[in-house]
Order: C-alpha cells, then sequence, then structure tokens
C-alpha cells in the first residue's frame, strides 16, 4: 500500500538553507591560478619592460630573482612564490599590471606586423627591378646607388650562399624609412634568426 504523505512534505523552508556572502573555492581558484599566469607572464618578458610595469617593490623583485634561477625547480618554487605575492595585490593594482601585458601583446603583433611589411617590400626589391624605381617615387631622399649596389650584392650572397650582409642592411634602411618607431633590440633579433633559418 503507497504511502500518502510520501513526497509531499506540505511547507518551504529556506531556514537550512546555507547563505554564502563570499566567493567559492573554485572562484578563489580561478582568481589564484590567473595571477599566477600573470606572473608567469611577467617573469618570461624581458628585464627592462618588467621594470617600466607600475607594481610594488617587492613583487618586482621577487620576479627579477625568478629570472635569474635557472634551476627548474628553483624556479618552480620562485614562480610560486611570485603568485603568492601577486595574491597580496589589490585588484587596482592587479589591474593596472595587467593593462600593461595586454598591451605588450597588442604592440607586439603590431610590430611583427610592420617587420613582415618591411621583409615583403625587401623580398620584392630583390625579385623586381620595378620595385626601386617605386621606392625611389616614394622617397626621394633615399640614396639609390648606394641601394642598387645592396641589392646586387644581395643577390650576390644568395646565390653563393654568404652570409646575409646586405640582405640585413637592405632591412634596416628599409626599416629607417618607415619613421620613427618603436624599435627595440627583439626587432633586430627577429631579422638574424629569419636571415640564420
Amino acid at each position: 500500500m503507497p504511502n500518502a504523505n510520501r513526497g509531499s512534505v506540505g511547507f518551504q523552508s529556506r531556514e537550512f538553507e546555507q547563505q554564502y556572502d563570499r566567493p567559492s573555492k573554485s572562484q578563489l581558484k580561478r582568481e589564484m591560478t590567473a595571477l599566477q599566469k600573470l606572473g608567469q607572464v611577467l617573469v618570461d618578458a624581458p628585464r627592462d619592460r618588467v621594470r617600466k610595469v607600475p607594481m610594488p617593490e617587492d613583487v618586482m623583485e621577487a620576479i627579477l630573482e625568478c629570472q635569474q634561477i635557472t634551476s627548474h625547480e628553483g624556479r618552480r618554487r620562485q614562480l610560486q612564490y611570485v603568485g603568492k605575492k601577486m595574491r597580496t595585490l589589490a585588484d587596482a593594482e592587479v589591474a593596472a599590471i595587467q593593462k600593461v601585458v595586454d598591451s605588450w601583446r597588442g604592440a607586439s603583433k603590431a610590430e611583427a606586423a610592420a617587420l613582415h611589411r618591411i621583409e615583403r617590400q625587401r623580398d620584392r626589391l630583390l625579385a623586381d627591378d620595378e620595385a626601386l624605381t617605386e621606392l625611389r617615387s616614394e622617397h626621394p631622399e633615399l640614396d639609390i646607388q648606394h641601394l642598387r649596389t645592396l641589392i646586387r650584392n644581395a643577390r650576390k650572397e644568395q646565390a653563393e650562399t654568404k652570409p646575409p650582409k646586405a640582405y640585413r642592411e637592405i632591412f634596416q634602411i628599409l626599416k629607417s624609412l618607415q619613421g620613427p618607431s618603436s624599435a627595440t633590440d627583439s626587432d633586430e633579433n627577429h631579422e638574424k634568426d629569419e636571415d640564420e633559418s
């Protein structure tokens, strides 16, 4: 015989439901992981960039020290310490750091796109003599005779598989024609890596 009262309690009470006024453990873990990743980005960044980021001195010291550690386990422990220091920051400080890091990504993409444009222009100069005429019309102040010599030398270097000295010099000339930009050492390193491959 079925129980008539089964399943029907007859009252709705919320007195046993717990009310939380703080973030859940999962939310706290997500926030800690995000701060740890932000710390990792700062550790992987060049030292001169890190020094320009607005942050407390103790956090910066922990990051700079982590960059110097070469031992895998030592670096891992120091990175944990960086994450711990990052968790002591106020929300406004974290937001300021994140804003700077986000600007690096945008600047890096723009720099990479500019480098690729210069590389394509250099390749056109080596492949087609008409490209030099176009470049001269855009930049009448350019020393065409010198550039023509560099192009001839670069073609010779490629044919004889010699080191790309003139090839790199053409790149630097084209880069200087782009006007004032935030040229960094990483641009030159990118150029050297690209030439060696």
